[in-house]
């Protein structure tokens, strides 16, 4: 594959126009990625435009999963229980930056308001047209290329300390099954026969078949665009300052170096849309689930599956740089620096769960999740303006990513998508 070209100009205000001018997507992730290849295959002519390289956001550090099981959202009925006994918990796997409180509590409420059992249904209708297909998509993406080579299909385990912590986990299963994503249980040493990097500390896995995972999401993303690129796509990094509007449809995007007319804009820059909406006079309710991620190289053994560790909510992924632990949930200001909490929960946790686990060395990373307080993403066009979202995809980024860029191009070519798109509607806060 060939580097990825990068256009830039010292020169303000050049403008890239002509009677058909360009889609400009904003953000380079897999939803920014994915949207970028979709429209291209449709015939459009496309820039790419982030101001940091491809694949280096939330889409670098991610646990690599491609969950249909994370239909359920966080804000299920338990949350209310479960909430107080994490942050009590000092070994549990929320966090919070009190400092941020004030800020957080109006999103905060919104969030808490939806962790009844009719939301949580709800939410659980939202998310699975966006994820039942997740292994597909990703595969339909990267059709007739060598970028399949990322993607592996898997079995995906919850580890329980034992079978009562599954059976206390009940109404998740519920939701699960009601989209039908049923387990095979495995008890006592048969544990260990499934999963032998597993300790004793572990007594239940519940097991589901047809799931897949990726082997390094931020080379994927990296080498999705490269793809994007070698077929005729432009990527710019430079800072996008504005998004300019003509007799009420957008004309132009504004970056550091640059102005770039064009025809239609996808916003898809994770939390930091937020900010690019408020230009727009659009207020978001898009808050930070800042998560983490321990990388632990040339790991002595590694998980046959994906699984994730339910003790800590965090997920096991073994991928090419090493054995990758990401998750918990830390609520703080998406422009504050990492926690060490976080991280040394990671560690603590990994090592009651893989005993014998030896390596040679450590990475750490933290990333934002943009979570709107109905954990639904916004897709989708916002009045008649030409401009349209894909972002707030809270944990289930990477695994909707290709999903959510097909449907802004069907949109875009004004094109019916075989699901209902009402759920994800960006004008849904107005």
């Amino acid at each position: 594959m060939g580097s990825i070209n990068h256009h830039q100009s010292t020169a303000r205000h050049t403008r890239v126009s002509g009677l058909n001018a360009p889609i400009i997507v904003i953000g380079a992730g897999i939803c920014g990625a994915s949207t970028a290849i979709w429209l291209q295959r449709h015939g459009h002519e496309v820039v790419l435009i982030d101001k940091g390289t491809p694949g280096k956001g939330a889409s670098y550090g991610n646990a690599g999963l491609l969950a249909h099981w994370a239909v359920d959202p966080v804000t299920s009925p338990t949350l209310w229980k479960d909430s107080a006994k994490f942050l009590l918990d000092p070994n549990g796997p929320l966090f919070i930056k009190w400092s941020h409180i004030p800020r957080l509590l109006p999103w905060l409420v919104k969030f808490m308001s939806n962790a009844t059992d009719a939301n949580t249904r709800r939410i659980v209708s939202n998310l699975d047209p966006l994820l039942y297909d997740t292994v597909a998509q990703h595969k339909s993406l990267v059709a007739d290329t060598a970028l399949s080579k990322w993607i592996v299909d898997s079995k995906f385990s919850y580890a329980y300390p034992s079978e009562a912590a599954f059976n206390n986990d009940a109404y998740s299963w519920k939701m699960k099954a009601s989209v039908g994503l049923k387990p095979t249980i495995i008890t006592g040493s048969a544990v260990q026969d499934e999963e032998p990097i597993l300790g004793t500390s572990i007594q239940c896995l519940a097991v589901l078949e047809g799931q897949g995972h990726i082997t390094d999401p931020g080379q994927y993303v990296i080498e999705l665009c490269r793809h994007f690129t070698d077929h005729g796509g432009k990527f710019v990094q430079s800072e996008v300052l504005d998004i300019n509007r003509k007799n009420g449809r957008v004309s132009s995007v504004v970056t550091r170096d640059q102005t770039f007319d064009c025809s239609h804009t996808v916003v898809t820059a994770g939390i930091w849309s937020k900010d690019l909406m408020k230009k727009l006079g659009i207020t978001i309710p898009l808050e930070t689930e800042r998560g983490y991620h321990v990388m632990f190289e040339n790991p002595s053994e590694v998980p046959r599956n994906p699984m994730i560790m339910t003790a800590g909510k965090f997920g096991v992924n073994p991928m090419v740089a090493g054995l990758r632990c990401a998750g918990t949930v830390e609520l703080a200001d998406h422009h504050a620096g990492p926690s060490k909490g976080p991280i040394k929960l990671l560690k603590k946790q990994a090592s009651i769960a893989f005993p014998n686990l030896e390596y040679s060395g450590i990475q750490e990373w933290m990333g934002f999740r943009p979570t709107p307080p109905d954990s639904t993403p916004l897709i989708g066009e916002i009045g008649s303006t030409g401009i349209f979202t894909g972002f707030g995809h809270q944990h289930i980024g990477l695994s909707s990513g290709p999903k959510t860029g097909r449907l802004i191009a069907q949109l875009i070519d004004r094109q019916n998508p075989n699901i209902d798109m009402t759920p994800y509607s960006p004008e849904r806060f107005a």
